[in-house]
């Protein structure tokens, strides 16, 4: 399984309204894209204070990194990034293959 993780910080201007219709929006790619298998997601609670400003996570799940290639471009995917990127501040993506130490 691969995983690919999406930590997003949003423009200090971005209402609660938008942030909750973009995570709707993202929430909708797991049945618009046959290769992502789980999508979850949720905000930083940590009391440790090492977040630099991203708020919020996304973690998704796909069977292989051919499932993910497949997602990157997909025009469902690409229609969200058009939606987020004004709202964004920075975003960072990190994917891992599981099952590795």
């Amino acid at each position: 399984m691969l995983r690919h993780l999406v930590l997003l910080k949003f423009k200090p201007d971005t209402t609660p309204a938008a942030i909750a219709e973009i995570t709707a929006a993202f929430h909708t790619l797991r049945t618009s894209i046959a290769t992502v298998r789980a999508l979850e997601s949720g905000t930083d609670i940590s009391p440790e204070g090492l977040a630099k400003g991203y708020t919020h996570a996304f973690l998704l799940t796909f069977d292989d990194a051919a499932g993910r290639d497949h997602y990157l471009p997909h025009p469902a995917h690409q229609a969200f990034v058009a939606q987020l990127q004004p709202l964004l501040e920075d975003v960072l993506v990190l994917d891992y293959a599981t099952g590795h130490a």
